[in-house]
């Protein structure tokens, strides 16, 4: 990934980076779905891993046509920052709801933290407000996950 956030590419090469991005994510949860043996748990990977595919096909879309269609987020969406006090484990077949929705938000915010990079390194250019709207999808994705963390596992005293 560090290597990719040096430069700015063209919107080709953006989009290209951006699907690789997002086919990456997809097989991150693929691989945990078949880990995975509980129901809800597995109902969560495969909502995100769905949730990419969408991405990806929206990518992939902006790609044939040249140019991507103005998205419904101009900005990113507020976060808890979840992934700062939620341990990153790879997920066992025992794992349950709350570790796959830990998985689901650290894969998110490593997206997000890959499209930042992205977007600073194209700072002006027509792929860096490309990248900011990656940012904001991918906070908006990583909100829901944090939303469903937040409504099952933490309780107020």
């Amino acid at each position: 990934m560090s290597e990719h956030g040096d430069f700015c590419y063209t919107l080709e090469g953006a989009l290209e980076m951006a699907i690789s991005m997002e086919s990456d994510g997809f097989r991150n949860y693929l691989e945990a779905l078949r880990k995975v043996e509980s129901k809800s748990a597995r109902a969560i990977l495969k909502d995100a891993a769905l949730d990419e595919l969408a991405h990806k096909y929206e990518l992939e879309k902006a790609l044939v046509e040249g140019n991507m269609t103005a998205g419904a987020l101009d900005k990113p969406l507020p976060t808890m920052n979840l992934d700062a006090v939620l341990v990153k484990k790879e997920l066992r077949p025992d794992s349950d709801a709350r570790e796959a929705l830990a998985y689901a938000i650290h894969l998110e915010n490593g997206a997000i933290l890959f499209y930042k990079k992205m977007a600073n390194a194209c700072a002006g250019a027509p792929m860096g407000k490309l990248m900011e709207r990656l940012v904001a999808d991918e906070s908006r994705h990583l909100q829901q996950l944090e939303d469903l963390y937040e409504e099952h596992f933490m309780t107020e005293n």
